[in-house]
């Protein structure tokens, strides 16, 4: 029996970044994962976890919720893990400080570093802290542009282990031209030729996902002939882009105002590329506003 796990996976960054949905994905691969274990106690740990059978994958997450975690631990990665282990991997999930503060503010949840400080401080004082954890990272991932479903494919294809097959996650986020362009996306299709349903006062107040815009849009010839086409061609890129190994693809559909036009489109796309047994996640950005 190995004194130690043959594979170590250690999962870091700043806080926010989204350790726990990695930790998850290591999971759903057969690894034994632990969080917010305590450096003192990684060591210990992984010797118990390697005298059980079938725990030769270990995942743990380490990050400034330890106490002095910033300063105790880039030598112990060094010095011990690194010999201990030598198939050991550091994962660093990285962030920009207003995607940072945006998740906070979103889940409403306090940063480990604020105290009395504002969420945006607290974020830029543990990016200066981590900077030699970092440092010794052998992967940095930028999670800023990542939905969950997305984050989890870039993990499950740098970790994908024989005969496991992932894959690729198509995401379509409609969107209207007025509130700001998408940035981070591989196709983009402008939907404004067809008739602005926000012309009829009866269907103003509804959205795409309305059956009565559905069925406005569908009156009109261009929809149809239009939607033949971009069907054809996504479906045509999208073994292209699989052949490439790509994880994910981000398609943006934008009208004016993202309530209507882009918002039906965007979701029967979703729908069909669904059915032909396509992994597919839709979101609808400015549909509420």
């Amino acid at each position: 029996m190995n004194s130690f796990p043959e594979h170590l996976v250690i999962i870091t960054g700043l806080s926010g970044s989204g350790k726990s949905y990695v930790q998850s994905t290591l999971e759903d691969l057969g690894f034994y994962c632990s969080d917010n274990l305590p450096v003192a106690l990684i060591e210990p740990f992984l010797m118990e976890v390697a005298s059980h059978e079938h725990s030769d994958k270990v995942g743990i997450v380490v990050d400034v919720r330890t106490h002095d975690f910033a300063t105790i631990f880039p030598a112990f990665y060094r010095d011990r893990i690194q010999k201990l282990v030598p198939h050991s991997v550091l994962i660093f999930l990285d962030a920009t400080d207003e995607v940072l503060a945006r998740r906070f503010s979103e889940t409403r949840r306090p940063h480990p570093l604020a105290h009395d400080l504002p969420i945006v401080d607290a974020i830029r004082a543990e990016r200066v802290a981590l900077i030699e954890v970092k440092a010794l990272a052998d992967m940095v991932v930028d999670t800023s542009q990542f939905s969950i479903h997305e984050l989890k494919a870039e993990i499950l294809r740098r970790f994908e282990l024989p005969g496991q097959h992932v894959s690729m996650l198509v995401t379509i986020i409609t969107f209207g031209f007025k509130h700001s362009m998408l940035y981070n996306i591989d196709l983009l299709f402008d939907v404004r030729f067809l008739p602005n349903p926000h012309f009829i006062e009866a269907l103003r107040p509804k959205t795409g996902l309305d059956p009565e815009v559905v069925a406005y849009l569908e009156k009109q010839p261009e929809y149809e002939r239009f939607f033949g086409k971009l069907f054809d061609f996504v479906s045509y890129l999208l073994p292209e882009y699989e052949k490439e190994m790509k994880s994910y693809l981000t398609i943006g559909i934008g009208c004016t105002g993202g309530k209507h036009r882009s918002v039906a489109v965007g979701e029967r796309l979703g729908r069909e590329l669904a059915a032909t047994g396509h992994s597919v996640e839709i979101i609808h950005r400015d549909c509420r506003r």
